[in-house]
């Protein structure tokens, strides 16, 4: 395929933007869809057309599911197509489930899970057509334990969420030619947390160091090629052992 569309949300810092820039060295052409992150999402686009490919920054809230079929009507309008879904976003805080309040606990669903659900349906139709797409889901390295997370509940759950809904998308689509994947990072310096927060978390991890996303945009890079047109619904977790 000459030319390939993607649609990365969160795509305007850290790991989204890394792959954007990743598939931007390889002529794809890039819709990063952003919430309040504008300044980044330019600079973002940028980075992609510097490189080569064609770039599209938009503003959208996936947690409302009108918008986010918007969003994915207004990729296809302008390109025709969108060959891969690659779903980033994933906003959280840290507060006791005891002291979580309703709004704070429908918001982690509202923006980690629920968008993953609206744009994988709203980008099925086109996909299908096609017999061909991928598209990869980011969860968290160790949400398929199952274990106690009293300070990230609803976030913990939502990730653990997207797994199930990552095998039901897959089963769904593989007799289209569609594949559906996760990623699961564990601790990576992407510049979300300084890098004084990150290091003490080494000691914890098997490999005994903090991942860095070259590492994650690896995963990626390969869950889009051709040589992995026969996995679909599996979880790669890009953690150093941490999680596991």
């Amino acid at each position: 395929m000459t030319e390939r569309v993607a649609l990365i949300t969160g795509g305007a810092r850290g790991i989204g933007r890394a792959i954007a820039l990743d598939l931007a060295s390889q002529q794809w052409s890039v819709a990063v869809c952003y919430r309040t992150s504008g300044p980044d999402a330019e600079e973002t686009v940028k980075g992609v057309t510097e490189r080569g490919g064609r770039a599209l920054a938009l503003s959208c809230d996936v947690s409302k599911p009108a918008d986010a079929r918007d969003l994915v009507q207004q990729v296809e309008h302008t390109w025709g197509r969108i060959d891969a879904l690659i779903n980033c976003a994933g906003p959280y805080h840290r507060v006791n489930l005891l002291d979580e309040t309703p709004e704070g606990w429908a918001s982690m669903f509202a923006n980690n899970l629920h968008p993953v659900f609206y744009l994988g349906q709203a980008v099925a139709p086109g996909m299908k057509a096609r017999k061909s797409g991928r598209i990869i889901n980011f969860s968290m390295a160790n949400a398929d334990q199952m274990v106690a997370q009293p300070d990230i509940t609803a976030h913990y759950i939502a990730k653990a969420g997207i797994l199930i809904l990552t095998r039901t998308l897959a089963k769904i689509l593989a007799p289209h030619g569609v594949t559906v994947n996760a990623i699961s990072p564990g601790f990576i310096e992407s510049g979300s947390a300084p890098p004084e927060e990150l290091a003490p978390m080494a000691k914890r991890i098997p490999a005994g160091y903090i991942g860095q996303v070259a590492d994650t945009v690896a995963a990626v890079r390969f869950l889009l090629s051709d040589e992995a047109r026969y996995v679909t619904g599996t979880n790669i977790h890009v953690s150093g052992g941490w999680g596991i």
